[in-house]
């Protein structure tokens, strides 16, 4: 960097650098760089922008004077007024600043030096911030940061939020599942008293609920669903006391628990159903403890209830068994295979896909059955439409990854 000018803070003599650097680099056109430069560069511009933004909220945090000397709530409003940029932005930004300067350093430093970006910390520290440190106790929350810091080298802000929701597994694993069940029951509660549905006539032929809809489907709906908020089918006492907009909320989840499946579209040859992934001690027990729709967990008393209810598969449960190999006796999956795909895999398997696995097609890995493949389970993945084409694409090739996942590349 050269000789710092006397009496000039390092960071101003840093952003003087940085400056120059891009006030440089702006006439250069990127249209003549080799693929391999454009992709060093998207990557070490992605990790600096994070890094310069990191140092913006160390500043941040030290700055409280300059919202005092303008009247301003805090420097954060202050900021957002000197830089024309949303207020709640910037709140949201001197928030995670103070949340990584005083209570998760280890996670401080990791965005610093640029291991951790700036979106998988905010996870982070939502996901820490949930644990129930006075269960726990601090030397558990201290292992969960760690445990994350360490993800966040091999996975995205999607993953790290699936995996801070289960980070006590990691950091506790004799206390996890009683404080994970009884966090959950808490999640679904708060969830269940928030709920809502209003529907507002727009006067230009569209109901907005939510987004908005044709008013004949909007009334449509709302017959449907005033049919589960009848006084009939309230509990005795209630009354009047629930809201409008939480019992129209309610009706609609009761809807949707009531629609059948046998009469929903097709995603990638199975129709539409809900799994339960959960083990049988813990639906049987009355203790508190986590099951799985998807990929997003649900307390066991969710399942248990999930289970009574027509058409939601606990995929625990007995019943009549489906034959999940079945050789070469059929070239497509089943939809019995499709379902154990999904609970197996949850999303479509291509590297850094996040397709959901109910989007899916089912694919055969190893050998296709044009080429003598068995329809077997074991032979089958997941993949979204797009990758499925890779797959057949003799333009690229497919590599099977420690993890489960697929990796393409173009062949050259």
């Amino acid at each position: 960097m050269g000789p710092q000018p006397l009496g000039v803070h390092p960071i101003l003599v840093c952003t003087d650098v940085v400056e120059q650097a891009l006030n440089d680099a702006l006439g250069a056109d990127p249209a003549f760089m080799r693929a391999d430069e454009k992709a060093e560069a998207l990557r070490r511009l992605s990790r600096l922008g994070d890094q310069v933004t990191a140092l913006r909220l160390r500043v941040m945090t030290g700055a409280g004077e300059l919202a005092e000397a303008t009247a301003d709530h805090t420097v954060a409003t202050w900021l957002a007024c000197e830089t024309r940029t949303d207020p709640r932005a910037q709140s949201g930004d001197l928030a995670l600043a103070r949340a990584l300067e005083r209570r998760w350093t280890r996670l401080a430093a990791a965005v610093a030096d640029g291991s951790v970006n700036l979106a998988q910390a905010r996870v982070i520290v939502q996901a820490l911030e949930d644990l129930p440190e006075n269960d726990v106790g601090r030397e558990v929350m201290e292992t969960a940061e760690e445990a994350l810091v360490g993800y966040a080298g091999t996975y995205g802000p999607r993953e790290l939020r699936r995996l801070g929701r289960r980070i006590l597994e990691v950091a506790a694993p004799d206390a996890c599942e009683e404080a994970e069940g009884k966090s959950l029951e808490r999640e679904e509660r708060r969830a269940a008293g928030a709920t809502s549905l209003s529907m507002h006539r727009l006067g230009d032929g569209t109901t907005r609920v939510a987004g908005r809809l044709p008013d004949a489907v909007a009334d449509r709906l709302r017959t449907y669903l005033e049919a589960y908020t009848s006084p009939r089918h309230r509990g005795i006492g209630d009354g009047d006391s629930v809201p409008p907009r939480r019992r129209l909320g309610e009706a609609f989840g009761a809807f949707l628990e009531a629609v059948d499946p046998a009469r929903m579209p097709l995603h990638g040859g199975d129709a539409t159903t809900v799994l339960v992934t959960i083990d049988v001690e813990t639906l049987q027990s009355r203790l508190a403890g986590a099951g799985l729709v998807g990929e997003e967990p649900i307390s066991a008393a969710q399942a248990r209830r999930l289970a009574c209810t027509a058409e939601i598969i606990p995929v625990v449960l007995g019943g009549k068994s489906d034959v999940l190999d079945l050789g070469r006796s059929r070239r497509l999956f089943s939809p019995a295979q499709r379902k154990a795909m999904a609970v197996r895999d949850r999303r479509c398997r291509a590297e850094g896909c996040a397709i959901p696995a109910a989007w899916c097609e089912a694919h055969h890995a190893t050998n296709p059955w044009s080429r003598g493949g068995r329809t077997d389970l074991a032979d089958g993945v997941l993949f979204c439409s797009w990758h499925h084409r890779r797959a057949h694409d003799p333009g690229y090739d497919t590599r099977r990854l420690c993890d489960g996942d697929h990796r393409f590349h173009r062949r050259t």
